[in-house]
């Protein structure tokens, strides 16, 4: 069963003279990587590493450290830890002694395992993105519905009323599927919007 982290995590520790500072973050897609990493960029460090994982997507980066030295052990926590949908970044100040190839691995991977000990897991729901639309006049049942339910979604106006684009949980599908038919008599389905894979 896949994991991910509640809520951004800090960790810090000096190795060496090096000062090493993990912090690791859920996130939901690429999106998300790219606004934290730009959000966190710190022109102070002498490296800033990274890995994440979403799903089966997995990107790191070694920032000019030794190749293999960075990144990769900092998503092997990642994995280690049984986590998805998180996103872990490293940054290293370097205080002039050199840690040599085994010393980076052990520095980068031990920090960024050092920080996922402390964030608390949850159970990683699988969730589906779906639409359907309705007439105005039935759109304030379905707000008030996905607002109950604590789902994300975003409505745009047509000439023929409300189209519905929702981030839902999968053991939801079916009673949002059943409310819509019952409220538009049969007249709207849910439909499953599948998502293109990169792979």
């Amino acid at each position: 069963m896949p994991f991910t982290i509640t809520r951004l995590i800090c960790y810090e520790e000096d190795i060496k003279k090096s000062r090493f500072q993990a912090l690791a973050m859920p996130v939901e897609n690429e999106q998300a990587v790219k606004d934290f990493l730009e959000e966190n960029r710190d022109l102070s460090t002498t490296h800033q590493c990274w890995a994440w994982k979403i799903g089966h997507n997995v990107r790191f980066n070694d920032d000019g450290e030794p190749s293999g030295t960075a990144g990769r052990p900092i998503l092997a926590t990642i994995e280690g830890n049984e986590l998805t949908n998180v996103l872990v970044l490293v940054n290293r100040w370097y205080g002039g002694i050199k840690l040599g190839t085994g010393g980076l691995v052990r520095a980068y991977g031990g920090t960024a395992g050092q920080c996922l000990l402390l964030a608390e897991k949850i159970e990683l729901i699988e969730k589906k993105k779906v639409s359907f639309q309705c007439q105005f006049n039935e759109w304030a049942i379905f707000q008030y519905e996905l607002n109950q339910l604590q789902i994300e979604y975003t409505e745009e106006y047509t000439a023929e009323g409300v189209r519905v684009i929702a981030l839902v949980q999968v053991h939801q599908i079916q009673p949002l599927a059943m409310k819509i038919q019952d409220v538009t008599r049969g007249r709207e389905q849910l439909k499953i919007i599948e998502e293109e894979n990169d792979d």
